[in-house]
């Protein structure tokens, strides 16, 4: 009997816009060794897979030899799970169509899977986070970008062309902002990092409302979420008007796919009470009357970046295995 070599570590890659993360998981779902890097340092995608090609090996080297790791798979913005490739990426440095799953398989000799990071997060959260056990349910990442995955009958909705659920990219408000993608009126530029320091913008303009909003030259989410937690009514309109938005938007979704729950994820949700129960109200008054009150809203309850690495590599083991050196 001929003796087989059976692989039983996968890497999962988490690229987001600030850092990416690297991590060895074995076929338990154990994390078994991990690297960042910043992501922003490499505005050329050659000198990122370098890069990241090199991270790869030396952490499989550090946990036992790269010979026993399967596969990799990625998480990333506009990641095309079909084509392997991000698509025209309107946060990311590299822009146009990046064959990311190619580059990356010739420098490494195995398969290499990529996905969008809605769908990595939504394998993350049915694997081990809140949606384990759900049949049916969507996942909205919020944070540079809006992303959003469903998973319906036990199936990722993938779509024809890689880019089923992409909720962000949604009309909310005709010829209303303008968003990266090209578009106007995306849920993404109300919703997201962009649309949230605009709220801001727009409230300060509006009217001479006191706010601690004013004493920073530079606005982020975070800043806006600290505001709101010191009782600042500004800071809490900026989050009640995204809430609004995007609560409609849900109960759009809800009706079209009938979920058990919507998991909430990303940097935005950190906001917490001060976005989701804006969210909520407004889900609630716009939701199908025959799904009110059975369609859950959850805030992702994982740490972010193990979920994200874990989600990654669950679509590792999806991907056929493929070594250069057989």
């Amino acid at each position: 009997m001929t003796e087989t070599f059976v692989k039983t570590r996968v890497v999962g890659v988490d690229i987001s816009y600030d850092e990416t993360t690297c991590a060895i998981v074995d076929i338990r779902g154990r994390i078994l060794a991990k690297e960042t890097f910043g992501t922003q340092e490499f505005q050329d995608i050659s000198s990122f897979v370098n890069k990241l090609s090199e991270v790869i090996v030396m952490i499989g080297e550090a946990s036992g030899g790269f010979e026993h790791v399967r596969s990799v798979g990625i998480s990333t913005p506009s990641g095309n799970f079909l084509t392997g490739c991000i698509e025209n990426s309107p946060n990311m440095p590299w822009k146009g169509v990046v064959p990311l799953s190619a580059m990356l398989r010739d420098r490494l000799g195995v398969a290499v899977a990529v996905g969008n990071d809605a769908h990595c997060i939504a394998l993350g959260e049915y694997t081990y986070g809140s949606a384990h056990g759900m049949h049916d349910f969507l996942v909205i990442t919020i944070g540079h970008g809006l992303g959003g995955y469903a998973f319906v009958d036990r199936h990722f909705l993938i779509g024809a062309h890689g880019f089923g659920g992409e909720l962000g990219h949604s009309c909310v408000a005709e010829n209303g902002r303008q968003c990266g993608c090209g578009l106007k009126g995306c849920l993404e530029a109300y919703v997201a990092e962009k649309g949230i320091i605009q709220n801001v913008k727009d409230l300060m303009a509006e009217s001479d409302q006191p706010s601690l909003l004013r004493n920073y030259e530079k606005i982020t989410p975070k800043i806006v979420t600290q505001c709101c937690d010191q009782g600042d009514a500004m800071a809490q309109e900026v989050y009640r008007r995204a809430g609004r938005i995007l609560g409609v938007a849900l109960a759009n979704y809800a009706a079209l796919l009938d979920p058990e729950a919507i998991i909430i994820a990303g940097g935005i949700s950190k906001a917490g009470k001060w976005i989701v129960g804006p969210t909520q109200e407004a889900f609630d008054e716009h939701v199908f009357g025959n799904i009110k009150g059975k369609v859950k809203l959850l805030l992702s309850d994982l740490d972010s970046r193990e979920r994200d690495v874990l989600g990654a590599s669950a679509l590792a083991w999806e991907v056929k295995e493929y070594s250069l050196f057989k």
